[in-house]
């Protein structure tokens, strides 16, 4: 593991998915995850979310629909919401969702729609 391109991944997860999420992460790791949890951060939060050619806000827009097209709900909740810490507004979310739709298919589209209200309700509660 890079030590540099884990801590650099750490933080840009942290700004993302919120501090308290990403420790509660890493703190309930095992010996059976951990690796995973590692690999996650080094990789996809240091090595890509850490390159500058795209913003944040592009990123996340990115996710979100690859996220829908995969079918990864829980993924897509935790990714809307970081999305949302991002500068996308909710009518974004909405045209990458209708685009989601167009492209993937009404289901993935309903599906994704069903998640991002969940996801909304539980940002304004917080």
């Amino acid at each position: 593991m890079d030590q540099k391109t884990f801590d650099r991944g750490l933080e840009i997860r942290k700004a993302v998915l919120g501090a308290e999420f990403v420790e509660k992460s890493l703190a309930s790791a095992d010996d059976f995850n951990k690796p995973m949890q590692e690999l996650t951060t080094e990789y996809c939060w240091g090595a890509i979310w850490g390159r500058e050619t795209l913003p944040r806000k592009t990123r996340s827009m990115l996710n979100l629909a690859m996220l829908s097209a995969l079918n990864r709900p829980h993924e897509l909740k935790m990714h809307i919401k970081g999305a949302l810490r991002n500068g996308v507004t909710k009518e974004e979310i909405r045209e990458v969702l209708l685009q989601v739709a167009v492209y993937c298919g009404i289901p993935a589209g309903v599906d994704s729609f069903r998640v991002a209200r969940e996801a909304f309700q539980e940002v304004e509660k917080s």
